[in-house]
């Protein structure tokens, strides 16, 4: 079986992922990021995402981005709420982390090459998405070259790396029927970013509004409980 490291927040997007990247026969080493999210709930729904689908290993690494701020989700800053889905799919969006799936990547891509994985499942899309722009096929593209270049490994030529994107041209709703046909338990996913002090869905934010459409639009019924 060959490795494969797989970026695991606890969401649908990522647990899908995780599924997907099972199913095609990798062994699956799973990597969550404790990077000061205020929706660190999420993380928790990671450790029990990762040993439903069976995971060889799960890492949770911790980098701090709380210290660099310039996000709603690393900063005291108001997360958007009951935007329309125009609105969401125009700008980038205060929640966007600068930099996040670069740092995530490169974190990914180190352990890749420590245990000798080739590739790195990321589960971004750029259908229903909130404009984040390091979530588009030609970054991915970018950093796949890059991690042939800056690694011992690429260099050497003994591994050539991928990024593998297979939820990227798909929507919200097809992600939700493609995660169901893989037995994913989407009852044990969290995809808000201001959650209640009990991890409850605030219902309103983007990434919740995008979670509800998906799930109505895909005709299955979204397991988890929200505020509002």
């Amino acid at each position: 079986m060959k490795k494969a490291v797989i970026l695991l927040s606890g969401g649908i997007d990522s647990a899908t992922t995780l599924a997907i990247a099972g199913a095609e026969g990798h062994e699956l080493y799973a990597l969550s990021i404790d990077y000061g999210q205020r929706h660190r709930v999420e993380l928790e729904k990671a450790r029990q995402v990762a040993a439903s689908i069976g995971v060889k290993e799960h890492q949770i690494i911790r980098v701090d981005l709380r210290g660099i701020g310039g996000s709603a989700l690393t900063a005291d800053m108001e997360v958007p709420k009951d935007r329309t889905q125009e609105e969401i799919a125009r700008g980038i969006p205060v929640t966007y982390v600068p930099a996040r799936n670069t740092v995530f990547l490169a974190i990914a891509l180190s352990w890749a090459e420590v245990i000798g994985a080739e590739t790195i499942f990321l589960g971004v899309n750029v259908l229903d998405y909130s404009g984040y722009p390091d979530c588009r096929p030609e970054y991915i593209r970018a950093f796949e070259e890059m991690a042939n270049l800056a690694t011992r490994a690429g260099v050497e030529g003994r591994k050539r790396f991928t990024i593998n994107t297979p939820l990227i041209t798909m929507t919200k709703a097809g992600i939700v029927r493609r995660g169901a046909e893989l037995g994913v338990d989407f009852s044990l996913t969290h995809s808000c970013y201001d959650p209640t002090r009990e991890g409850i869905a605030c219902g309103r934010c983007d990434s919740c509004l995008l979670r509800k459409k998906g799930f109505s639009e895909a005709g299955i019924k979204d397991p988890v409980r929200y505020a509002a």
